[in-house]
């Protein structure tokens, strides 16, 4: 058994206070592997706002998990990519969407 006398000490805590939140899994995810510009994302999440979408994607940039491409053309065009830090968290992100896709999660989901 581990005794974590601090939560903000806790690895799992550290984790989510990163990628945690409604939006941010959901935007790593929807960037994967690939380089992708803003519209599609919006494509991608239609429930997320603009001024959301927007916020979440300079957080995880401050944060080190994507990297924003400005290209100088008219008119501009900006793409966002996973950084090395946002590739890392890929295979967590997966297992985590295993699980939520188990029947154990839905069945302890229809008691919410």
């Amino acid at each position: 058994m581990r005794f974590i006398d601090n939560p903000f000490q806790c690895p799992v805590t550290r984790t989510m206070s990163i990628i945690g939140g409604k939006w941010k899994p959901i935007v790593l995810n929807c960037i994967g592997d690939k380089t992708i510009r803003f519209g599609k994302l919006n494509q991608l999440i239609p429930a997320i706002s603009n001024k959301v979408l927007s916020k979440e994607l300079n957080d995880l940039e401050t944060l080190g998990l994507i990297d924003r491409i400005e290209f100088d053309e008219k008119p501009p065009r900006v793409e966002y990519k996973l950084t090395k830090a946002g590739l890392s968290l890929m295979p967590v992100l997966i297992e985590v969407a295993k699980w939520g896709n188990s029947h154990l999660a839905k069945e302890i989901e229809s008691k919410l």
